[in-house]
């Protein structure tokens, strides 16, 4: 599922360039028949009609191949708008080249590319946009105005320079736009897979939890009428039947350790877990679930009250483990957790006795695909995580910790959305 959402994010539909190209084509034919006929300015129309003519071939050709699910690869959309591009500059050299107003549509194609394809492509798309500016801008086919049409060549040269420089920055502005969106995009996309994993963990664990309730109380009527069988004289001297009765009870057993197992899970505690809980019991979950160091666990609740019960959420379930996680892996020896609360707020900071954020990660922690302390990682848990609880509500704060080494993370939750 994660593969083809990153490979849509990428790639257009077939259907969506060729309603562009169909735009394209009734502008060129419409600017054509207007100059020729209205403005009565001589241009080559034969050739051009020609021109646009291929267009529409090639345009109803794709029109027949395709489906209105058919996303082009990078390759086969790169090749539509080079195409694209080409045919303009064959345009563009018909009708006076670089003075042709309609020029600056050559930036069109490759804003597409630089919105949607690999960089690689917009690089080769630019060139070659530029190559086409240059070169109609010494060879073209003059028009044959009304009236006089002297343009100093400093004019032309600043046309031509002003047309390159606004095909690059175009191109890259673009690009890194468009690369941050569809960055925050794929991370979205994880974020929505994550939370629908945990509500499918949730409802197994739920599943779980009712079994063990539910299939205790019969379990334990089967144990009472075996015991009765055991005991009854007949079935004692019988030795067939109370072979057959001890197999009953040792399957029953068997059962029993079964259902003991899954009460003992931690992510199984009871019925009512999944209605209420306590933070503390969140953070106690999900500390025992991926302490895989050796850490201690130190929790403090900061105020004389019993901790109060709040309802229970995937988003703060998944949220609340990932930092935890995090703290496992770039702790040393302990975590510290304090819980607090107001009439208003919950306030959650957990501490670890890590080396810390390093600043340049500091600046950026919460947004996707930043590269973390860790080798590899690119700090997508704590942007989802960060999603999650901003999802309910709630804040999170990063700094370092000014007393000592470690980090700190700050969660502030709204109570009233919590309230049961």
């Amino acid at each position: 599922m994660t593969s083809l959402l990153n490979s849509l994010c990428n790639n257009i539909l077939l259907n969506n360039l060729i309603k562009i190209r169909w735009i394209a084509i009734i502008g060129q034919l419409f600017a054509i028949l207007l100059t020729f006929f209205y403005f009565r300015i001589q241009i080559l129309i034969i050739p051009c009609l020609f021109v646009v003519l291929i267009s529409t071939l090639v345009n109803i050709l794709s029109f027949f191949l395709n489906k209105s699910d058919d996303y082009l690869t990078d390759k086969e959309a790169f090749s539509f708008l080079f195409f694209d591009t080409c045919q303009l500059a064959i345009l563009l050299y018909l009708t006076g080249g670089i003075y042709n107003p309609f020029s600056l549509l050559l930036i069109a194609p490759l804003i597409i590319s630089a919105s949607y394809l690999h960089f690689i492509f917009s690089i080769i798309l630019s060139a070659t946009s530029i190559l086409v500016v240059i070169f109609i801008s010494f060879f073209f086919i003059e028009i044959d105005w009304p009236g006089d049409f002297i343009v100093p060549n400093l004019f032309t040269y600043g046309l031509l320079l002003s047309l390159i420089i606004s095909l690059i920055f175009i191109a890259v502005y673009v690009y890194i736009f468009a690369t941050s969106s569809r960055n925050i995009s794929k991370a979205l996309n994880q974020t929505q897979i994550a939370l629908f994993n945990q509500k499918k963990l949730s409802e197994v664990n739920s599943l779980s939890a009712a079994a063990v309730h539910e299939l205790s109380t019969p379990l334990n009527t089967i144990f009472l009428i075996l015991n009765d069988f055991r005991s009854n004289e007949f079935v004692y001297k019988s030795t067939k039947i109370k072979k057959e009765v001890d197999l009953l009870k040792s399957q029953a057993d068997r059962c029993k350790n079964i259902l003991l197992k899954l009460s003992e899970n931690p992510q199984n505690l009871k019925d009512d877990f999944f209605n209420e809980t306590t933070l503390s019991n969140i953070i106690k979950i999900n500390f025992d679930k991926f302490n895989n160091k050796n850490i201690k666990l130190n929790i403090s609740i900061l105020k004389k009250d019993i901790e109060p019960k709040i309802l229970f959420k995937d988003e703060l379930m998944y949220g609340i483990g990932n930092i935890i996680q995090n703290a496992i892996q770039h702790s040393n020896k302990e975590i510290k957790v304090n819980i607090l609360w107001s009439n208003s707020h919950i306030d959650i900071e957990i501490i670890d006795d890590g080396d810390g954020f390093k600043k340049e990660v500091l600046d950026k922690i919460g947004s996707p695909y930043v590269l973390s302390t860790k080798k590899n990682s690119i700090g997508l848990g704590i942007f989802i995580a960060k999603n999650l609880i901003e999802n309910i509500g709630g804040k999170m704060y990063f700094k370092n910790n000014v007393n000592a080494n470690g980090s700190v993370v700050n969660i502030k939750l709204n109570k009233s959305i919590l309230k049961i």
